[in-house]
C-alpha cells in the first residue's frame, strides 16, 4: 500500500510525456517509464469535511462516472450519500475541460477526498472523446479513482493492482499505469470502517480480476486486519469473457476471505448507452459492494439519467446502507 500523502499529485512535464509517447513499447519499457512519474506512488488528499464521526446508518454510493463529463449534476445525484466510491475520474484532461472532477464533486458536496492515479493518459482519449475536448493537450493527463466522505479520511492509501502496463501498447488510448484501489479509514459512531474504491481490469480474463481482488484482500489483512471493510466499484465482472458475471471466480475468492457480496437484483444490469459509450455490445452487471464485519441493508441500483434524460455515465450507480458493525 502507498501512504505517501500530497495535496496535489506531481504532474509530469509536457516534454516528458512527449518522450513517453515515442518510447519503445516492449519489454520493461513501461515500468522504466512509470518510475519517472512520482504521482504513481502518491495519494492526493484534499477537500474539507466536518470533524465528527459519521452516524449509522450511513449511505454509500459506488459509481463509475466515465470520465465525469458533468460534475455538477453528478454531484447532485450523489447528494444523499455519506461516502462515495468513484472511478474513471479525470484530472487535467481536455475531454473534461481540464477540471479536477473529484475536487469539484468534493467542493460541491462538502466532502474530503482521496484521489489516486490509475492512468497517465498519453493522448486525448478515444475518437468519440475528441469531440468533448476543449484543448489539443492535457494539462495533467490524470485518470483515476476516488474516495469521498462527509468525515475526515484517516490513513488514506493507494494500492496498485497486478497488471500494470496493460494499456501501454494500445494504439487508440496509450496509457501508463494500471488499475488501483483507493481507500481510507473513516470514523463512525459505532467504530472505524475501512472503505475501498476500486476499478478492476476490463480487458482480461476472470483469473486476472481474481488476482486483483486477492491483492486487495491481502493488503487489507496486512494493514487493517482488525477493521470492518466495505469495498466497491466497477469490478468489470463478465467483461471479455462473454458478458456473464456468474463466470467470475472473484466472488468465491472474496466469500472465502469472509466477505459478503452485494449487487442488487441479480437480473438488473448496471451499464447503459452513454454519450461516450454510444453502442455497447450488451448490458452487463459490473458494479458491486463487498463487505466484511458489517451489516448492510438492501443494495439499490439507480439510473444515471439526469432530469432531462441525459446519461451522466455508461454505468448506473449502486447504493447501500451500512446499518451496523458486526
Amino acid at each position: 500500500m502507498i501512504f505517501e500523502k500530497t495535496s496535489a499529485l506531481d504532474v509530469p512535464t509536457q516534454a516528458l510525456r512527449a518522450e513517453f509517447v515515442t518510447a519503445a513499447r516492449a519489454g520493461t519499457a513501461h515500468d522504466d517509464l512509470a518510475r519517472q512519474v512520482p504521482a504513481f506512488t502518491q495519494v492526493e488528499v484534499g477537500g474539507t469535511a466536518p470533524g465528527a464521526p459519521l452516524g449509522l446508518p450511513l449511505r454509500v454510493a459506488a459509481w463509475n462516472l466515465e470520465r465525469c463529463l458533468f460534475s455538477a449534476p453528478s454531484a447532485q445525484a450523489l447528494a444523499g450519500a455519506d461516502v462515495l466510491l468513484l472511478s474513471e475520474m479525470d484530472c487535467g484532461m481536455a475531454r473534461t475541460a481540464q477540471r479536477h472532477t473529484t475536487a469539484d464533486i468534493g467542493q460541491q458536496l462538502g466532502m474530503a477526498y482521496a484521489y489516486g492515479l490509475e492512468f497517465l493518459e498519453l493522448g486525448l482519449g478515444s475518437e468519440i472523446e475528441h469531440s468533448f475536448c476543449t484543448d489539443t493537450f492535457n494539462t495533467h493527463g490524470f485518470h483515476g479513482n476516488a474516495l469521498l466522505a462527509r468525515a475526515p479520511l484517516n490513513q488514506a492509501f493507494v494500492l496498485r493492482l497486478p497488471g500494470q502496463g496493460h494499456w501501454y501498447g494500445d494504439a487508440g488510448q496509450p496509457r501508463l499505469g494500471g488499475r488501483i484501489a483507493v481507500g481510507a479509514e473513516i470514523a463512525t459512531t459505532a467504530g472505524p470502517i475501512v472503505f475501498v474504491s476500486t476499478h478492476l481490469e476490463s480487458a482480461c480474463d476472470a483469473a486476472h480480476r481474481a488476482a486483483q481482488v486477492a491483492a486487495i484482500i491481502a493488503a487489507l489483512d496486512t494493514h487493517f486486519s482488525d477493521r470492518p471493510v466495505l469495498m466497491g466499484g466497477d469490478l468489470n465482472t463478465g467483461n471479455h469473457i462473454g458478458g456473464d458475471w456468474r463466470d467470475e471466480t472473484l466472488f468465491d475468492l472474496a466469500r472465502a476471505a469472509g466477505f459478503e457480496v452485494h449487487g442488487g437484483p441479480e437480473t438488473q444490469p448496471t451499464t447503459r448507452p452513454s454519450l461516450i459509450t454510444r453502442f455497447p455490445e450488451r448490458a452487463m452487471k459490473l458494479d458491486w459492494f463487498f463487505s466484511r464485519g458489517l451489516r448492510l441493508g438492501e443494495t439499490l441500483i439507480h439510473s444515471s439519467l439526469d432530469a432531462n434524460g441525459r446519461p451522466l455515465s455508461d454505468h448506473d450507480r449502486v447504493e447501500a446502507t451500512i446499518e451496523a458493525l458486526l
